[in-house]
Formats: structure tokens, C-alpha cells, sequence
């Protein structure tokens, strides 16, 4: 799993029928507080996520099993909407 910040949505009018229905998000990996990887990344979302908001993403197999379907190809899925993320003090340790 992984840390993320909506950047925007990706809309596919054709795509494998086993999509159909998913709504995907365009998603920025925060690698610590202050840095992201510029590499953005698709995630399926099923829990509602609007640009903007700080995510919580699953990889792989997980990922499918989240979404109560067999056999989709997704390997990203948006778990949870964060509320509060807390770093350590880097200074202190």
C-alpha cells in the first residue's frame, strides 16, 4: 500500500467490459511528507475519492479482491480516504 494524493480522473469509453462500471483516478505517490514520485498512477475508486484528496492505495492482488469481483484487471485500488497522516520527526531520531 502506498500514500497518494488525487491529481484528477481518467475517463476510457473503450476498455476491457470487465472495467465497465469503475470510476479511476489519476493518483500522485507521496513518497515522505515533502516529496512525491512524478510518475502518477491509475487506481480504480470505490469509496467515492475527489480530486484533491489524500488516499490510501492497494496494490496487486489485494487490490482485486477489494473491488468483490473476480477476474478485473486492476492492480491499484483506492482503499481510503485519509484523514491525518503523521510523519516522525526526522530531527530527533
Amino acid at each position: 500500500m502506498f500514500v497518494g494524493k488525487v491529481r484528477g480522473s481518467l475517463w476510457a469509453t473503450r476498455k476491457d467490459e470487465k472495467l465497465n462500471g469503475l470510476k479511476f483516478l489519476v493518483v500522485e505517490r507521496q513518497l515522505n511528507e515533502h516529496q512525491t514520485d512524478p510518475a502518477l498512477v491509475i487506481a480504480a475508486d470505490c469509496i467515492g475519492a475527489g480530486e484533491g484528496d489524500l488516499v490510501m492505495v492497494t496494490t496487486g492482488s489485494s487490490a482485486r479482491v477489494s473491488l468483490n469481483k473476480e477476474n478485473v484487471p486492476v492492480d491499484m485500488v483506492v482503499a481510503a480516504i485519509i484523514d491525518k497522516v503523521e510523519y516522525p520527526d526526522n530531527e530527533n531520531n
